[in-house]
């Protein structure tokens, strides 16, 4: 269990951006894979974007293009890059850490992305 902390969500214009960052209380992205997750209100979580242990990334097709995950592994820090934002975009964003071996599946609180005109 790690503890994660989501933080730069707020409120957008359409077409703008927005950079999120997710503090890791350790040295994870050596065991982990890590992911964003999303969850719009009355909507289920959904996987927006993911990064693994060994540099692969893969996005959902909502957000390719749109969108990019990165990792400072000095600071212990997962980042989602989002622009050109949409409004289906608005949602709480998670992140994810999946443990390579272990039964370990760790989440941040979450931060609001609202995207309005």
């Amino acid at each position: 269990q790690v503890q994660l902390v989501e933080s730069g969500g707020g409120l957008v214009q359409p077409g703008g951006s927005l950079r999120l960052s997710c503090a890791a209380s350790g040295s994870i992205f050596r065991s982990n894979d890590m992911g964003w997750y999303r969850q719009a209100p009355g909507s289920q979580r959904e996987l927006v974007a993911t990064l693994t242990s060994g540099g692969t990334t893969s996005y959902a097709d909502s957000v390719k293009g749109r969108f990019t995950i990165s990792r400072d592994n000095a600071k212990n820090t997962l980042y989602l890059q989002m622009n050109s934002l949409k409004p289906e975009d608005m949602a709480v964003y998670y992140c994810n850490a999946k443990h390579k071996f272990l039964n370990r599946n760790s989440w941040g609180q979450g931060t609001q992305v609202t995207v309005s005109s």
